[in-house]
């Protein structure tokens, strides 16, 4: 692969008995003015989740997904995770449109957060992913900030000068899902977005194959394909064979079936529902993501049902254990989900029982293992038959394997090609498959988020890097590097708080209050309080000598004071205890002379004489007291 910004690759041929044969790449310095389209993803490469991407022509950009990812252990208190976008607010006067493909959290969970700072006048995308969308920036109060549009299969919309969008029907495990042909002046540009290849999907809706081969047909210039099954060989199976599995477990289940899958797959709710009531059972929804998509789906005609099928949890009591089935979010293990607070026993209304059959129809996420796995533990510790793994047939991906990513690489033919949406190893297995139907490596380009890759109608290169990298948010809102830094530094290793009170000469008054919270000390509390009032009076009393502790207007800099003190004690308490606890100082000034520079240099004490007066009140039920001050 070349990694230069003003070179593209020819293959060199050579004659030899009137046959042409080809010898290898040569470079070729490109033309300065020739047109550059711009690709920058901000998410999803080198992870899985918050996929984002920008394409980016002269003064023109648009959006390809905004998505978050899921917060890792070390993320304390934190609930969502945004790539950074600084780069598209430094640039937020190009910005023409946001096309969504889907309608997966990951694809379309940032874009509130993102309306909050960035000015984006359209957003394009499927019914399912729109109405999901209307509801999050409706209960954000920023529905006026845009104008969602909706789109069918073959929709072709003009974005600004430069670009037109093509929606392309696939298959995913999401109903309304889109591949995007991006027609740009360079050329046509696939952007696949999340697919597999299903030949017998649930809603009926198929790939459209007959669109992309015609697109292949007329010369795709570039592909940015989802890798994330790329390690995994064979085609990924149809959403309708997971049917089997979930029927003969449900069919067999003497107790209560409850079952935790993802809310969006909109595919494995309609043959939940659907084997529900096959066994005349009658359905509760717990988990408000999962209320809502299927309140959506319903409304649109994806999910086809009775009304009398649902019944609110407190009516589920009333009816026979063997007469009840109940859909739960939690399927990653998210703490404050449904079926992770029942295991925990914390759900009001829902305890569990030893005749439950409870089902996981989904695998955990990378990074969720831990969270799902002690969420089984837990459910199986109070007796309920916990059925899990691919071996059971429950779960089948959303992505397609090795076999339906050579299908699609091999309709589209892209001329370069770039891995998408997924680990390291994930975008390298990627590009062996693209190079074993033909794509040769040096039209490969692997890249971090961050990267730009610049493309003309003949080359493919890196350009420069824009800002990248990530933004947390909690429920207060944006959580910058030094408190996660603080939190890590609480989980660690606990906190020890120290206030102290001096007068203003820089005396102690008193010992120094001190408290420690989830410290390990190896000491004896006498020995620390002693080394923690050492290193307070001598540092106090070293920069009170000292003249660099004054501010402009002469008067000493008590905070200046304070920040040298912690210092000092973050290094004594790290020597001596062999931990690194956050300290926090405080430092209480007791003001018994007012202590002044005066023009000359010469030090004034300015001793305070106070008077207090005392005055009756004539019907005697209080004292009002007045204190007169007077300086000699």
């Amino acid at each position: 692969m070349v990694d230069k910004k003003i070179y593209t690759i020819k293959d060199r041929k050579r004659r030899t008995n009137n046959n042409i044969e080809k010898v290898g790449p040569i470079i070729e310095k490109k033309k300065s003015d020739e047109p550059v389209l711009k690709v920058i993803p901000l998410g999803g490469l080198h992870e899985i989740g918050k996929n984002t991407c920008i394409y980016e022509y002269e003064d023109e950009m648009i959006l390809v997904d905004a998505g978050i990812g899921f917060p890792t252990d070390g993320m304390h208190g934190i609930n969502v995770v945004l790539p950074d976008m600084t780069y598209m607010k430094e640039n937020n006067h190009k910005i023409k449109a946001m096309i969504a493909t889907h309608g997966h959290e990951d694809h379309i969970g940032g874009i509130p957060y993102h309306l909050r700072q960035l000015d984006i006048p359209l957003i394009y995308g499927p019914r399912l992913a729109m109405s999901l969308l209307s509801d999050k920036l409706e209960e954000a109060g920023l529905l006026e900030r845009t104008n969602i549009n909706t789109v069918a299969p073959r929709d072709v919309v003009k974005v600004g000068k430069h670009f037109k969008v093509e929606f392309i029907r696939n298959t995913h495990s999401i109903a309304d899902s889109f591949t995007l042909a991006i027609h740009t002046p360079i050329g046509v540009l696939i952007h696949t977005g999340d697919y597999k290849i299903d030949h017998t999907p649930v809603d009926g809706e198929y790939f459209d194959f007959h669109r992309l081969a015609e697109l292949g047909q007329e010369g795709i210039l570039c592909l940015l394909g989802d890798s994330t099954n790329s390690e995994v060989p064979g085609f990924t199976p149809s959403e309708r064979s997971v049917y089997p599995g979930l029927d003969r477990i449900i069919s067999k289940a003497q107790g209560r079936v409850m079952v935790t899958t993802f809310a969006t797959s909109v595919h494995r709710l309609n043959i939940i529902l659907e084997l529900a009531m096959k066994y005349k059972r009658k359905v509760g929804v717990v988990g408000r993501s999962m209320l809502n998509v299927i309140a959506h789906t319903r409304k649109l005609g994806y999910i086809k049902c009775p009304d009398n099928l649902f019944l609110p949890l407190r009516h589920l009591g009333s009816l026979r254990d063997e007469e009840v089935l109940i859909l739960c979010t939690g399927s990653q293990g998210e703490k404050f989900a449904a079926m992770t607070r029942i295991s925990r026993s914390e759900h009001r209304q829902i305890k569990v029982r030893p005749t439950d059959t409870i089902i996981f129809s989904a695998n955990p996420i990378p990074g969720n293992t831990i969270g799902v796995v002690n969420t089984i533990d837990r459910l199986m510790i109070q007796g309920a038959n916990v059925v899990y793994g691919k071996h059971n047939g429950v779960h089948v991906s959303g992505h397609g394997c090795q076999e339906d990513q050579k299908l699609m690489l091999s309709l589209a033919r892209p001329k370069f090609f770039v891995p998408v949406h997924g680990e390291h190893r994930m975008l390298v297995k990627h590009s062996q498959t693209a190079q074993s139907v033909g794509i040769p490596e040096q039209n490969i380009v692997i890249i971090n988020n961050g990267d730009t890759i610049e493309l003309t109608a003949d080359s493919i290169s890196k350009g420069d890097k824009v800002p990248s990298g990530i933004q947390l948010v909690d429920t207060a809102g944006v959580v910058h590097d030094n408190v996660m830094e603080e939190r890590q530094q609480l989980a660690e290793d606990g906190v020890i708080t120290i206030a102290a009170n001096v007068d203003d000469n820089g005396l102690l008054l008193g010992e120094p209050q001190i408290n420690l919270r989830g410290v390990v000390c190896s000491m004896d509390s006498t020995t620390l309080e002693r080394l923690i009032k050492r290193t307070v009076d001598r540092t106090i009393s070293d920069r009170l000598k000292s003249h660099l502790i004054l501010n402009d207007d002469n008067k000493v800099n008590w905070n200046s004071i304070r920040i040298d003190v912690e210092t000092g004690l973050n290094r004594m308490i790290q020597r001596e205890l062999q931990s690194s606890p956050l300290v926090i100082f405080i430092l209480q000034i007791q003001q018994t002379s007012k202590i002044s520079i005066s023009s000359n240099g010469n030090e004034q004490n300015l001793d305070q004489l106070e008077e207090l007066e005392e005055e009756e009140i004539s019907d005697g039920k209080f004292t009002r007291r007045r204190r007169k001050t007077t300086t000699a």
